[in-house]
């Protein structure tokens, strides 16, 4: 069996399935290439009693981890939710070619987490990140987004830094954001203001960006509290 397993946002986030799970597996691998984590991994592995080998991109990515699971439970855990930030839908439907059996355990991600900002979930358009690269295809959608009144959530490249990724935000023209850092742990922060009323900020790793659209009065009432 090859188990997907959600870790949710704090270090103690981890489902009482997926303990379980992973108490039954031989080898447990983390995916660590799609965000920066709030904790260690000496950390997890304290916390599960077992060692975690990372799984890196080129890893997950070539399916070799499927050969293993012939003779063997296998855990992989990832960030958040398995199926949020990477889909693994080619490891998925190769395991359903090979007759291995998957299972998939949920939990809380940075999609659900953003609406303890005030802001309301199904008034969200697409969902774009800031590469480490030059690239503008996030501002495209967040023109997009906001063409139709909706917010927009913007996820950061792993390693970039805060007043990076806030720069390339000022330079497009944004007006007013929303920063949301490590939602779902102890040191959950959330502000709101123009990008130089938040370059002061001390923000933390993982941290994402909201661009606002149309907001409700009760939408924007909440906002105001984060200033």
């Amino acid at each position: 069996m090859l188990y997907l397993i959600g870790l949710g946002l704090d270090i103690k986030g981890i489902s009482q399935q997926g303990l379980e799970a992973v108490n039954k597996c031989e080898k447990i691998y983390l995916e660590f290439y799609t965000t920066d984590f709030p904790y260690l991994k000496e950390e997890l592995e304290k916390l599960l009693g077992k060692e975690v080998i990372f799984a890196d991109r080129d890893f997950v990515e070539s399916l070799k981890i499927l050969e293993e699971v012939k003779d063997a439970d296998i855990a992989l855990l990832v960030y958040g939710s398995p199926l949020t930030a990477t889909t693994h839908v080619s490891l998925i439907q190769e395991a359903e070619k090979q007759n291995i059996q998957v299972r998939i355990l949920h939990n809380a991600s940075i999609l659900d987490a953003v609406a303890e900002t005030g802001l309301q979930l199904y008034k969200f358009g697409k969902t774009t990140s800031i590469p480490g690269f030059e690239a503008e295809s996030f501002i495209e959608v967040i023109k997009e987004n906001l063409s139709i009144g909706a917010h927009s959530l913007i996820l950061i490249d792993i390693g970039m830094e805060f007043e990076n990724a806030l720069e390339r935000l000022r330079n497009i023209g944004v007006d007013k954001l929303v920063v949301c850092s490590v939602l779902g742990t102890n040191d959950s922060r959330i502000y709101y203001g123009t990008p130089n009323e938040l370059e002061t900020k001390k923000v933390k790793k993982p941290f994402c960006f909201i661009v606002p659209g149309k907001l409700h009065f009760i939408e924007e009432e909440v906002l105001r509290g984060y200033n």
